[in-house]
């Protein structure tokens, strides 16, 4: 019996950023895909006498680049985007827990799905998500961002999040927002038990995820831990966001908190905390022994003036840094690819115009973000045997018809058209439309669920 025959997708007169351990980049070249992994890429037109041959696109005017990896994100806010405009995180958050814990299974359905589409049509082909509010009787809210993914054909990594300090222990989220220690621990195994899948070129891995030393117990840290550990999948919190943080564990643990999230078994290169502005030398240096990753968030940590984070000292010292959207609450815009460009222009702000280049946030913001999620041997560059997650950005249009160089006018440019998007090979976006769902619907019945979490949020 003979193998079945791959079906080929041929692109070609694109140019290439390959994001290969050497950054390959070919001005004019070609990608065929076969089923759901890339077979060839190479300079100017593809092998002759291919077989299987489903598609030819010719590329011209586009740049190809892997599909961006958001390592960070929460879903559920997209239905509080533009309250608390003015607070910091405390207060920010202060103002939104008593919204948040109101939420039910059809508003995070809804919330995902929105979250996702305004991603997938900017680019993003693997998305994770930190869920960590759980309301009694909610439903299953971890299930409704999984069903989104699924019908929008993204590659997910959800992680199962949990609060059990409320404040009448100290800690920052109303007591109604939290759960129990022993009740987090049993739905975070049981999140992992139905739907993590582990297997080569996965669509959907769990991870563990307590929210924040300051809405957590150091027992949660450390039996979380332990559960990832002991299940084999990947731990992930939010880490040195703000100076009221590290305050927080110098007064509660007499440790900043990276020695605090190490004593509690949380660095190593399972890990990757969201944030990390508050890092000094010695942090740096603990993230880069361990190989401990960060989900860097520019945008959001600018909404809350949180800081600027090191990256580019944690990015020479060896430490894995992807890009994160953050939540929709404190990053309206939604999207990824608008992350690369204000990730460059803060940290030039902060450290002069050789802080990060071009291609460092195109790293940052594909491979580097595959390796953070634990995938680098599977996505984030375009390499024969990869998995076949790629975008083609138009760059012949106005927006960028001045800018020689591709990586730049992608980066320095307005938001780039996506002519198309492969996830696992198959096709998501296509002349810069959504054909996994219907934008528009999407919208109304996200707006829908806005408005009426606001109504029961208001007591009406």
């Amino acid at each position: 019996m003979t193998a079945a025959q791959p079906r080929r997708t041929v692109i070609e007169n694109c140019a290439l950023a390959t994001v290969d351990p050497h950054d390959t980049e070919h001005p004019t070249g070609h990608l065929v895909i076969a089923d759901e992994r890339i077979e060839s890429v190479g300079p100017g037109p593809a092998p002759a006498g291919l077989t299987g041959v489903v598609r030819r696109v010719d590329a011209g005017g586009h740049l190809a680049t892997p599909g961006l990896v958001n390592t960070h994100h929460h879903f559920y806010q997209w239905l509080t985007r533009g309250l608390a405009q003015d607070a910091v995180l405390f207060d920010w958050l202060k103002a939104l827990y008593p919204i948040w814990a109101r939420i039910d299974e059809p508003m995070v359905y809804e919330a995902a799905r929105a979250s996702l589409a305004m991603m997938v049509r900017g680019g993003v082909t693997t998305a994770a998500d930190h869920h960590y509010v759980f309301p009694r009787g909610s439903g299953d809210l971890l299930g409704a961002e999984i069903r989104a993914a699924r019908e929008l054909g993204v590659r997910f990594h959800p992680t199962r999040g949990s609060m059990d300090l409320g404040e009448s222990d100290g800690g920052l989220p109303p007591d109604f927002a939290v759960e129990t220690l022993d009740a987090a621990l049993a739905a975070t195994e049981e999140a992992i038990d139905t739907h993590h899948d582990p297997s080569p070129g996965s669509m959907l891995r769990v991870g563990v995820a307590p929210c924040s030393p300051f809405s957590v117990t150091t027992d949660l840290l450390r039996e979380a831990a332990a559960l990832a550990r002991r299940k084999g999948v990947r731990l992930h919190t939010h880490g040195s966001e703000t100076v009221e943080e590290e305050r927080f564990c110098k007064e509660r643990f007499g440790m900043g908190p990276t020695d605090y999230l190490d004593s509690t078994g949380w660095l190593g290169d399972d890990v990757w905390m969201a944030h990390c502005v508050h890092m000094n030398d010695a942090d740096i240096a603990a993230f880069a022994r361990t190989g401990t990753g960060v989900a860097h968030c520019p945008s959001s940590n600018a909404r809350l003036a949180a800081g600027t984070a090191p990256v580019p000292a944690m990015l020479t010292a060896g430490v894995p840094v992807g890009l994160g959207v953050d939540g929709t609450a404190s990053n309206e815009s939604g999207e990824l690819h608008t992350e690369l460009r204000n990730s460059l222009l803060v940290h030039r702000l902060a450290g002069g115009s050789d802080a990060l280049t071009v291609r460092q946030v195109l790293r940052m913001a594909t491979y580097g973000g595959a390796r953070v999620l634990g995938r680098a041997d599977e996505l984030g560059s375009l390499e024969p045997g990869k998995l076949a997650d790629l975008v083609l950005w138009r760059l012949d249009g106005l927006g960028h018809s001045t800018v020689a160089d591709p990586v730049a006018a992608l980066v320095l440019g307005p938001p780039a058209p996506v002519t198309l998007s492969l996830v696992h090979g198959r096709t998501v976006v296509e002349d810069d439309r959504l054909i996994t769902a219907d934008e528009d619907e999407i919208a109304r019945a996200a707006r829908a669920e806005s408005r009426r979490l606001t109504r029961i949020a208001a007591g009406e």
